[in-house]
């Protein structure tokens, strides 16, 4: 039986694009349908360029250390090339490929005036809104 799986990316960084596009090509291999819902943050991976753009950001103090975003990332991608795991831009291209639906928040996008030009060819909008109801929220 055909199962739907969605999958939220909220971070514009490696280590929150990755989960998202090996678990969505994982379930479109297997007969599945799969779709990554872009928010927030998330929405720079989708953008022109944005991908190849993924830094890897470690917890704690060890990110806010001055250097230390760009090292980690250069050990991150270093051992994913060991372990013979495609990089996000690669994975993002074969996401694509494979049919996995990327989506981009409406919500997001009007907040940070955002249009659909503004994201990579092959991103879909999501059709849902959530709007503040007068004296609830």
């Amino acid at each position: 039986m055909n199962q739907k799986h969605g999958f939220i990316t909220s971070r514009g960084t490696l280590d929150g694009a990755m989960p998202a596009l090996v678990m969505a090509l994982n379930s479109v291999r297997l007969g599945n349908d799969a779709t990554i819902f872009y928010t927030f943050m998330g929405m720079d991976v989708i953008r022109p360029g944005g991908i190849e753009k993924l830094k890897f950001y470690p917890e704690g103090t060890m990110g806010a250390i001055p250097g230390m975003p760009h090292i980690a990332t250069g050990m991150m991608k270093k051992w994913m090339n060991e372990a013979n795991i495609p990089g996000a831009a690669e994975m993002f291209e074969m996401a694509q490929l494979e049919g996995v639906k990327l989506v981009a928040c409406h919500m997001t996008m009007e907040m940070m005036k955002l249009k659909q030009e503004d994201f990579v060819e092959g991103v879909g909008l999501d059709c849902g809104r959530v709007y503040k109801i007068r004296g609830r929220m």
